[in-house]
């Protein structure tokens, strides 16, 4: 399968010697979007791999910085996992409209910037709530009816101002 030969000669460029850890990451990060879609998991965990360029860090009596082991390893965990993906449940479909499906990710977001912790947790209990569609929509309204009044506002203007959103509808 040339998606599995394509993350194991991303796994094999952590073991060289001029390994550069940023363009190691767009590369990866370019595979996996082609691979799994822009919008899965894996690319955020590769993106947040970071190099902590601190003094502390530099500070190794074998010349060599533990922390960039570190950064290697999280990224050969993140590969090893998309491979087995690959090995367990094959490509994804591609057929999926991902063009023009709105990621979960920028609602998700959006409601954080809009609502309390405790309004969220809340929210989350409603909608992952066993209860029948009719009892879980007034559940809902009388908890949209209790939000503040800018609510509605600010959710859907931070929504469609979602740089993810671009290109979506």
């Amino acid at each position: 399968m040339k998606e599995i030969k394509l993350l194991e000669s991303q796994l094999e460029k952590l073991n060289k010697k001029d390994f550069d850890l940023e363009a190691w990451k767009q590369y990866t990060v370019v595979l996996l979007a082609r691979i799994f879609g822009e919008y899965d998991p894996k690319i955020k965990q590769i993106e947040k791999i970071e190099y902590d360029f601190s003094s502390w860090a530099l500070r190794d009596t074998t010349g060599k910085s533990a922390y960039m082991e570190t950064c290697k390893k999280l990224g050969r965990e993140v590969l090893q996992a998309s491979i087995d993906e690959l090995k367990t449940f094959g490509v994804p479909d591609k057929d999926i409209p991902e063009k023009k499906a709105v990621p979960v990710e920028v609602i998700i977001e959006s409601l954080e910037d809009e609502l309390k912790i405790s309004q969220l947790r809340k929210l989350s209990e409603i909608v992952n709530s066993e209860i029948d569609q009719n009892e879980k929509r007034k559940k809902l309204l009388n908890l949209v009816k209790s939000l503040d009044e800018k609510f509605s506002d600010n959710f859907i203007l931070n929504l469609f101002t979602n740089p993810s959103l671009k290109g979506k509808l």
